[in-house]
């Protein structure tokens, strides 16, 4: 396959980490889902699985903007109407902004109780340089939670858009992040 964006699809780099980005998402989510009726002694290692794959997902999307500036993603479906280029772009845009913000904010939530970051055990990240401050840290986890549920609900109009461009409007669709399927040319 193509590894370039001579046609209507991503890289294979692209595709890739879209789709480990977007795996490890929607796992992250579920595991904060999952802890969020335990008691405090079970809740504790699924939110350190969730602040390590928090931390994996930042780094893992810092690598899909260096991807992105040096690699240029294909042009947007020529049949797409002006709010739909708009709507798209914002929600990318949008979607950059939380998964770089979610992490670092939950990493400064943490920061704020005098808690780093252990990363699955290969390497630790330390409280940021913030000082103590639980009202603070309280403040920023209801502003990620806030975030991530923001997220969630983009995640679906991003997946509904995807099903839309692909079954309805035949402009290839999910199949411009996929290595197979027809992309219109």
């Amino acid at each position: 396959m193509d590894t370039t964006t001579s046609g209507r699809r991503y890289s294979v780099g692209a595709m890739i980490f879209h789709w480990v980005i977007a795996v490890a998402v929607i796992v992250n989510w579920r595991i904060v889902e999952a802890a969020e009726h335990l008691g405090d002694a079970e809740k504790a290692p699924l939110m350190a699985n969730h602040k390590a794959l928090g931390i994996t997902i930042l780094l893992l999307t810092i690598g899909r903007l260096l991807w992105r500036w040096t690699h240029p993603v294909p042009p947007l479906p020529s049949n797409l109407a002006n709010w739909e280029r708009v709507l798209a772009r914002t929600v990318h845009v949008i979607f950059y902004v939380l998964l770089i913000g979610l992490p670092i904010g939950g990493w400064l939530a943490g920061s704020f109780f005098g808690m780093g970051v252990d990363v699955f055990g290969i390497f630790s990240l330390p409280a940021l340089p913030v000082g103590e401050n639980p009202d603070a840290g309280k403040a920023i986890i209801g502003f990620h939670k806030t975030g991530g549920e923001v997220f969630i609900y983009l995640i679906a109009l991003h997946i509904l858009g995807a099903l839309k461009h692909t079954f309805f409007d035949k402009n290839g669709g999910v199949f411009r992040m996929l290595p197979f399927g027809k992309v219109p040319g």
